[in-house]
């Protein structure tokens, strides 16, 4: 029986990702709901998550299925997703780390961050995901960690997420996964983003394909591209295959 479950469900999901119509309808919705600003309206335990619920329930199954020890975010925000993570890593059991770095870590998001139930299991880097300092930083501290799921999810132009592919791409290794948020960029309405420094041709989704020109380790897992439907990481969710 478990055997038929999953070979219908890896059936629905194929035909899910062969519907052309299915796509652009769901990719239509995304582009009206993010005009009110819809993947600011959930919390995770209390702190504003700032994603929208498909790819939460998608960074769940990466996480339940590889089980990293180390999970490493760029782009903190109000903390919601640092939150997210330590509370998977908390029902894995273990010691497992979350690790949040972003260019300004506002003292209110800060305070709400560390004094949250999850937050023994939370550290925090306060400077450019680029910055090679801090970049040796993290190395520092993910040297122990043999599994590490990494999310990147800060400044979305072209130039900074291809920096940080290259940068953190390292650290993540066979069957695990390198996440890149919002590549749903190149695929909104030119006008979209217009006080932004990004924008279609300059976004993550732009980075991750350069990205994917020059490394045989990293595919885009297809299953996500196909089942989500609803997602800003269309393309994002790029699984290692090779250590």
């Amino acid at each position: 029986m478990t055997d038929r479950f999953e070979s219908e469900k890896r059936q629905n999901i194929r035909k899910l990702g062969e519907s052309g119509d299915l796509q652009a309808l769901s990719m239509k919705w995304v582009a009206e709901v993010s005009r009110h600003q819809y993947s600011y309206h959930f919390t995770w335990l209390g702190r504003p998550v700032i994603q929208f619920p498909q790819d939460l329930i998608a960074m769940q199954e990466i996480i339940w299925r590889t089980k990293p020890s180390l999970i490493i975010e760029t782009g903190v925000a109000r903390g919601g997703s640092l939150i997210f993570y330590a509370s998977m890593l908390e029902l894995l059991g273990g010691a497992g780390r979350v690790l949040g770095i972003d260019v300004d870590i506002r003292e209110h998001n800060r305070s709400e961050i560390e004094k949250h139930p999850m937050s023994p299991r939370i550290d925090l880097l306060q400077g450019s995901s680029i910055d090679v300092n801090l970049i040796k930083q993290v190395f520092d501290l993910a040297k122990d960690h043999h599994t590490i799921v990494v999310a990147l999810d800060s400044n979305h132009t072209h130039e900074h997420v291809l920096r940080e592919l290259e940068a953190y791409s390292p650290l993540v290794r066979r069957d695990s996964y390198l996440v890149v948020f919002d590549t749903v960029i190149e695929d909104m309405p030119e006008d979209f983003f217009p006080d932004r420094p990004w924008a279609r041709g300059n976004s993550p989704k732009t980075a991750v394909e350069e990205f994917l020109r020059t490394t045989d380790r990293f595919v885009v897992d297809e299953e996500y591209n196909s089942k989500l439907l609803v997602t800003v990481a269309r393309g994002g969710y790029l699984r290692c295959i090779k250590d």
